[in-house]
């Protein structure tokens, strides 16, 4: 095998021309930063728990790239042209990554908090009355979608608009793709419930196959790329992380999250970011231990 790609939290290998292996690491990331942490276990849980909604997507017929599970920690999937000059895709191009995350937010949590408290996303456009007060843990008044860049050194938020062209996608293909969404994560959300979690937040990337066939892409469902909450502190009115954000929230209160953000908007080099320590790591690895079993059902 031909190894083709380091990313975050996989590496990505070459096995033919039609297929990929995914070999999921031990390696933790937030804001675009690999933490020089490794965390026990982590690769074996996100391999296993994207298998899980793979197939379980598949059994109610939507499209994905999963191929085979490779145990404990790699996994097959169907390989797509990677095109990194958005001129270069438009509507008849076929069988590529379609260049863009696509995020779907039921709760009003994380960055989109962070975006509400700057004033850069309003009430109104979250579905509530102009002059209501947006509150941490609050439920949504509709699902809030909205896409960033995948193919770019960091993710950057995007309007409809330019989703659209970048991605080669006619206002049906990018209506197609937030209905997936929908449908995906009305899935997600009533296998969730059934073991008292709340879906509340997540990613999902797409590609175009040979025939502009839509699939699902990448992994979805797990810790690195969706928020859940415990539905039973909830509905008591507490909001427990059960995902790496506190992982997020270690790092703003030791003050390198606003020194990053600070370095990024003045263009100035990025400070390196400092390994976890080993009380966070312990506790980062028993989460996703036990979150695979809660989001699946399943023994690790």
């Amino acid at each position: 095998m031909e190894h083709i790609r380091t990313g975050k939290v996989k590496e990505v290998y070459a096995v033919d021309d039609d297929t990929l292996e995914f070999v999921f690491t031990d390696n933790i990331s937030v804001f675009d930063k690999i933490i020089p942490s490794q965390i026990p276990h982590k690769g074996e849980t996100l391999c296993r728990t994207a298998k899980y909604w793979f197939t379980l997507l598949e059994s109610k017929g939507i499209k994905n790239h999963f191929i085979e599970y490779l145990p404990p920690n790699r996994m097959r999937v169907k390989r797509f042209q990677i095109i990194e000059d958005y001129d270069k895709i438009d509507q008849t191009t076929n069988d590529y990554l379609i260049p863009l995350e696509v995020i779907c937010r039921h709760y009003a949590a994380g960055s989109l908090m962070d975006r509400v408290k700057a004033g850069k996303i309003t009430a109104e456009q979250l579905g509530f009355p102009k002059d209501h007060v947006v509150q941490y843990g609050e439920k949504l008044p509709k699902p809030f979608l909205e896409c960033t860049t995948k193919l770019e050194a960091h993710d950057r938020e995007l309007d409809e608009k330019e989703a659209k062209d970048i991605a080669g996608l006619s206002d049906s293909d990018y209506q197609g793709i937030l209905d997936t969404i929908l449908k995906v994560d009305e899935i997600i959300g009533e296998e969730a419930s059934k073991r008292k979690l709340i879906h509340c937040d997540g990613k999902k990337e797409f590609g175009y196959d040979e025939n502009r066939n839509l699939m699902l892409i990448d992994t979805f469902g797990t810790l690195d790329e969706d928020r859940w909450w415990d539905s039973d502190e909830y509905a008591k009115g507490n909001v427990v992380e059960l995902s790496k954000e506190f992982v997020r929230q270690y790092y703003r209160d030791i003050g390198y999250h606003k020194e990053l953000m600070e370095a990024r908007e003045k263009g100035l080099p990025e400070p390196d970011i400092p390994a976890l320590p080993q009380d966070i790591i312990d506790r980062v690895s028993k989460l996703y231990t036990d979150m695979y079993e809660r989001i699946t059902g399943e023994k690790f």
